[in-house]
């Protein structure tokens, strides 16, 4: 389906119909994940999952907070049912994904996860791949694909450029925006911490039916997901990754050069189609055009009935996104 760019809303049911059509029926209840794989990456000894051909066109598929890899238990399987390989991995935090080094800082910040997307690929052997996620993934996307262009096919990223601009952090955003993001502030007190440490499912689980006001999941789908929150860094990672967003907590020197290009605002030349969800009760939906100078080559897409984990709710709208790259039909 060709649309202009920036900004041509996609009818929710007709994407969904057309993607259905072109690519079967993947509402599948519990994916076939296949066995866990391990690989040392970097910092991590990153747990992933991959589908398809071994030679067929690199994914790389990245889940958000408070989420994990079954954002994608309908998106892997048809992709990797058209020909790609897909690699899904836990991020750092979640699930089997752990440090190699005990004295690591369990760093969440933008230039660490962007550094993991280039390390399990260098792991992988994987000269290029194309880079797709939302939230914390969608970040890390955007990392890879400014810093990385040679290693990116093409990105997919929910909510746009999502490079975060830490010198402007201390700026306050529209109440209703601030009101939206209550856990942002309360993750930069003790109090925070410890209650994430001790209620991580609850909070996730308010989240998830703030974030996404239209999705009715149950709660076998929540639980789950939820098991990746067990991780013993989750609470450090998430913590360090609100606190360094806000400018309340340093970054850890590894990643300071990475910060500092990002600092510049790079602009992403890759090919490009970025998503909102017409339902995000994180990110309001718009034309994409406030971000459009930091783009090349993009087109802009609004998926009706999605809220803010769009890849799980309306997954044939993330999987046409993904096969108009590889294709170049956009």
């Amino acid at each position: 389906m060709k649309l202009a760019a920036f900004g041509l809303p996609l009818l929710a049911a007709h994407n969904r119909a057309t993607a259905t059509s072109a690519l079967g029926d993947r509402n599948t209840a519990t994916p076939t994940w296949g066995p866990l794989r391990r690989v040392h990456a970097g910092q991590l000894h990153v747990g992933y999952h991959e589908l398809g051909p071994p030679h067929g066109e690199p994914v790389l598929l990245l889940h958000g907070f408070p989420y994990d890899i079954h954002s994608y238990v309908d998106v892997a399987p048809a992709l990797a049912a058209e020909g790609c390989r897909v690699l899904v991995p836990h991020l750092r935090g979640h699930g089997p994904t752990t440090f190699l080094n005990a004295r690591e800082p369990r760093s969440g910040q933008q230039g660490a996860i962007g550094q993991d997307v280039i390390d399990l690929l260098d792991a992988l052997h994987i000269e290029q791949a194309l880079v797709a996620g939302y939230d914390w993934g969608g970040r890390a996307a955007c990392v890879a694909a400014a810093l990385w262009p040679e290693r990116c096919t093409g990105l997919v990223s929910v909510n746009g450029y999502l490079i975060q601009d830490i010198a402007q952090a201390a700026t306050p955003l529209p109440a209703r925006v601030e009101h939206g993001l209550w856990y942002q502030h309360y993750f930069q007190t003790e109090r925070g911490r410890a209650g994430l440490a001790a209620h991580r499912r609850e909070i996730a689980e308010i989240l998830w039916k703030n974030n996404s006001p239209g999705w009715q999941f149950d709660n076998e789908t929540f639980q789950r997901s939820a098991a990746a929150f067990d991780n013993p860094d989750y609470v450090d990672v998430v913590i360090h990754s609100y606190r360094h967003r806000m400018g309340l907590a340093e970054g850890y020197a590894r990643y300071d050069a990475i910060e500092k290009a990002l600092a510049m605002k790079p602009v992403i030349r890759v090919p490009a189609i970025t998503l909102d969800g017409a339902e995000d009760g994180v990110v309001a939906a718009t034309d994409g055009s406030a971000s459009r100078v930091l783009f090349g080559q993009r087109e802009h897409r609004i998926v009706e009935g999605a809220g803010h984990n769009l890849p799980q709710e309306t997954p044939a709208a993330f999987i046409t996104a993904v096969m108009d790259l590889i294709r170049r039909d956009w």
